[in-house]
């Protein structure tokens, strides 16, 4: 963060200044303050950042954002801190002309935020949003990191309602707008895809007129934009031949996929992904259309690609021992089940190949629905077995064991292991798929504790 003045801050606030200060960081964590910061006192189910706001001060803080005053500390009072850390964001972004990418979507968020800085940063200082911090306090700290230095940024949104991205949007103003697509995620708040795709556009309210949007071509929701829209819509996909960018000749390894990029009508060039999977292909064709907006050429792009890494508990091919696992631990929504399960196809294996699946969270009164489809998605998969793990997974498992997979179903995770123990073989190809809430990385943890041990033993 490049230093402000304490009074521009209050200014950005609409309150009033207690002293005169520069700041070069705003903090929210008592933890760890630099001499000098502004500390924020957030509030939230189990915490309230007011009671630190003392010992803020007396570990070097210059003032306080506070609801309410505070004895002894210099504090700039504001209706909600919460808010506030959003409103000094969206006075700091202005600061700067970045290309400013905005990516929304229901699932492959993370994944396409990923690649796009790949892309932009081969041409580009960048910055992008660390992990998934995408909400209105990880957000805001990301636009703080923006600096004169960086010519490019690749901001994550994300929502669980109304509102969300129509103030995150605000604050970021994105050049660029990408929405991956349109899926489940989150309709218990939002009743249907309808109002996730409301929602999503949200990302439309911070950007100019005539800022460019990218979707997904082969998503039925948002194909249509490209003529509702009065701005420029680029469209990408697999499927639809009409898109503006799409992929051809896909041919997957074992653990990379290549296909040759169509732009407008014209091959220009051939990329090749460290992963498998055509969510990967679609999201790369993504950041190939973010790119190309940012005027990068083609080669340099597919070259970028190439660089891709998985992260966090999204989709990392493992290896224990002799087994090959998949391991897809971070969140789960119909679209991504069903992305993970052809990984699971694609892939090849030395042995059998294994499905633990657990429940999807979030998904209100369509949820036994969407279980059921995703139950009826494995057959198709090639999985020789079907493990399946929590309360709302008994629906994926009455599913697939009526399309005729052999299925497993439990509600007790000792009694999961044990079965996934006593079921595998050397050689197995093992999916791990469930919201992040079900903590199936445990699973994994517990089943392979003794063969990692063993190996390192022999190592």
């Amino acid at each position: 963060m490049e230093k402000l003045n304490l009074t521009e801050i209050a200014a950005a606030l609409g309150t009033t200044v207690p002293i005169e200060a520069e700041i070069t960081e705003i903090s929210t964590d008592t933890r760890n303050l630099p001499e000098g910061c502004l500390f924020l006192a957030l509030k939230g189910t189990h915490f309230d950042g007011h009671a630190f706001a003392k010992r803020a001060v007396e570990s070097g803080a210059a003032a306080v954002v506070t609801e309410y005053e505070i004895e002894g500390c210099p504090c700039l009072i504001v209706p909600d801190t919460r808010r506030a850390l959003l409103q000094i964001a969206t006075y700091y972004r202005k600061k700067f002309s970045p290309v400013l990418i905005g990516v929304t979507g229901s699932v492959g968020k993370t994944t396409s935020k990923e690649m796009i800085a790949l892309v932009l940063s081969s041409s580009f200082n960048t910055l992008k949003t660390q992990g998934n911090l995408n909400n209105e306090i990880g957000l805001p700290k990301t636009l703080l990191e923006l600096n004169s230095g960086h010519e490019a940024a690749v901001i994550e949104m994300g929502m669980s309602d109304f509102g969300e991205i129509h103030r995150l949007s605000s604050a970021t103003q994105p050049t660029i707008g990408v929405i991956t697509n349109i899926g489940f995620s989150h309709i218990e708040n939002l009743k249907s895809q309808e109002g996730i795709l409301k929602a999503k556009l949200e990302i439309l309210d911070g950007m100019k007129d005539d800022a460019p949007l990218v979707v997904n071509g082969d998503d039925a929701y948002l194909e249509p934009l490209k003529n509702k829209l009065s701005r420029p819509v680029y469209t990408y996909g697999i499927e639809n031949e009409d898109v503006d960018v799409r992929a051809v000749d896909i041919t997957a390894e074992e653990n990379s996929t290549s296909f040759n990029v169509i732009e407008n009508g014209e091959k220009t060039c051939c990329v090749t992904l460290p992963c498998v999977g055509l969510h990967n292909v679609l999201d790369a064709l993504g950041a190939y259309c973010a790119g190309r907006l940012a005027k990068i050429e083609p080669e340099k792009i597919a070259e970028a690609l190439g660089k891709y890494k998985t992260v966090g508990f999204r989709q990392n091919i493992e290896q224990h021992g002799t087994y090959t696992l998949i391991v897809d631990c971070y969140n789960a929504s119909p679209d991504s089940m069903k992305a993970a399960l052809h990984v699971l196809k694609e892939m090849k294996s030395s042995g059998r190949k294994a499905a633990v699946l657990g429940d999807m969270l979030e998904l209100g009164d369509l949820s036994r629905k969407l279980h059921e489809i995703v139950g009826n998605m494995t057959l198709a998969s090639g999985a020789d077995q079907i493990f399946c793990y929590g309360t709302q997974a008994r629906y994926i498992a009455e599913a697939a064991a009526a399309a005729g997979a052999s299925v497993f179903h439990t509600e007790d995770k000792t009694e999961l292991c044990c079965a996934i123990r006593a079921y595998l073989r050397p050689g197995d190809l093992i999916l791990f798929k469930a919201s992040r809430g079900m903590h199936l990385e445990d699973c994994i943890k517990e089943i392979f504790r003794q063969e990692d041990e063993q190996n390192a033993v022999l190592d």
